[in-house]
């Protein structure tokens, strides 16, 4: 099944100049869901061996959670600012229209557990940059990193140097 077929295209969505691209369409059908986790569950497997999944807000939840249960790993989510009820480690980052917060619980990853970072899609790379700090922050290594989607010709790749990058579907 070509999954990129499967997407769907809001033009000016959240504001004028952007093409959201929406994944419901993915997700509402059932073998395109399938398709997807197994091909993600595929390149989750080739970043060797890892103790965790981590998964940002919120579409991360989407997809690590099931990875994580098929894989037999735990599941860790970093959320924005106040969405998590103990100790937290947090991060500020840019936005192209200004900052936001991301938080972990501190005692999500214990040093030297080896994590890959599972989200919808790879943009600018500027949010999955404060994921990996996150992860840093707490001692965690990031064994990868694997997005659903990865629009290709905001060149976000470039900014993730040094990590395993793997996607299932490239705009």
């Amino acid at each position: 099944m070509d999954l990129k077929a499967k997407l769907r295209h809001v033009a000016d969505f959240p504001k004028a100049g952007i093409d959201f691209i929406d994944i419901t369409t993915v997700l509402q059908d059932h073998n395109a869901l399938r398709q997807s986790i197994e091909e993600m569950m595929r390149l989750t497997r080739e970043m060797g061996e890892f103790d965790l999944i981590v998964g940002p807000e919120s579409r991360g939840f989407i997809f690590g959670t099931p990875l994580a249960y098929a894989l037999d790993k735990g599941f860790v989510p970093i959320r924005k600012s106040g969405k998590l009820p103990y100790k937290t480690k947090r991060i500020e980052y840019e936005l192209e229209y200004g900052t936001d917060v991301l938080e972990i619980h501190e005692d999500a990853i214990k040093p030297g557990q080896r994590v890959v970072v599972v989200d919808d899609l790879l943009a600018t790379g500027g949010t999955i940059q404060s994921n990996i700090r996150l992860v840093e922050k707490l001692g965690g290594i990031v064994a990868g990193l694997v997005f659903f989607i990865e629009l290709s010709e905001l060149n976000g790749r470039s900014k993730l140097e040094g990590y395993k990058v793997s996607t299932v579907v490239k705009i």
